[in-house]
């Protein structure tokens, strides 16, 4: 199969490439570089260089590569960038997805669409955990918003072009090749800051939760939906709350870090507490999770 991916040297788009490779599908990825790397492009994958905000470039690569899928995972994914620059975050999230999919209708072509979205942001803090799909939505933040007005863009355009499509909600993603000098994945920052002998920062007083998924766990989901899942939107999550202290303790056994946490005030934008019901997932795409958190670090490098 031909597959088009967006983001794709990425942290969690390079693994999706791979995982697509490993199969023996053709992959062709798009990606600005803006916070991907080279260093993470799978050389067996095809390489354009180019923002999904131009849409010309789009529909050019869209009639070289004539893909049979594409996997959108370009996007503006710090909720903290969102809060300090909601118009960027927007014009990346919302009209970059528009433009990808109105060259996919312009195309003809039925590729199924795969979008990467957020289980981790677009529900907010809701009352009941885990969080299912059927969870209201109440992003906090402009990061959060932006997905849930993309999701709406997918569903609004395979509808009116007639092709397939999946949304996958991630929980909070970690893994290696995740940027430890970035402003999302407090895992990697975490481990980045103690290599150098520094002390992280929690922001609040440590009892804000996370579902932390492991990224070979979500390349997995994003293989599966290639054949499965057609109209569905689905979590991809442990079910499991971890506690900003809890991820501090685990990434300091890991590092050999002896020293302690420093404080500062809860960020606006930010939910205090999460998890995904990701059994919908399981029934659709035969999908469960297999690394807990502390199996997933020790697969990465320090």
């Amino acid at each position: 199969m031909k597959i088009l991916l967006t983001g794709g040297a990425g942290f969690i788009g390079s693994h999706v490439a791979d995982a697509y490779i490993r199969a023996g599908h053709r992959v062709a990825v798009l990606d600005d570089l803006s916070s991907g790397s080279r260093k993470n492009l799978n050389p067996r994958a095809k390489f354009y260089k180019g923002d999904i905000r131009n849409p010309k470039l789009l529909r050019l690569i869209l009639k070289k590569e004539r893909p049979e899928a594409i996997n959108h995972h370009a996007a503006q994914v710090s909720v903290v960038r969102s809060v300090r620059d909601p118009g960027e975050t927007m014009s990346v999230n919302v009209l970059g997805t528009v433009n990808l999919l109105s060259a996919l209708a312009e195309s003809g072509r039925k590729a199924k669409f795969i979008f990467a979205s957020t289980g981790g942001a677009i529900y907010g803090s809701p009352r009941k955990l885990p969080a299912s799909e059927r969870t209201p939505a109440n992003p906090l933040a402009p990061y959060g918003f932006s997905k849930l007005l993309a999701e709406k863009c997918v569903r609004f355009f395979a509808e009116q072009a007639g092709f397939p499509y999946v949304i996958l909600r991630y929980a909070n993603v970690f893994g290696p090749r995740q940027d430890p000098d970035g402003e999302a994945g407090v895992i990697a920052i975490f481990l980045g800051l103690m290599r150098e002998g520094r002390r992280p920062v929690i922001f609040g007083d440590g009892t804000k939760t996370r579902d932390y998924v492991f990224v070979g766990d979500i390349a997995r989901a994003n293989f599966a939906a290639l054949r499965r899942g057609g109209g569905s939107t689905m979590n991809l999550g442990t079910g499991k709350q971890i506690s900003d202290l809890d991820v501090f303790r685990a990434t300091a056994a890991r590092a050999g870090f002896k020293g302690e946490p420093r404080f500062a005030p809860f960020r606006f934008g930010e939910t205090r507490r999460i998890s995904l019901d990701s059994r919908l997932a399981r029934r659709i795409l035969g999908w469960t999770p297999k690394f807990d958190l502390a199996r997933g670090m020790r697969e990465i490098d320090l």
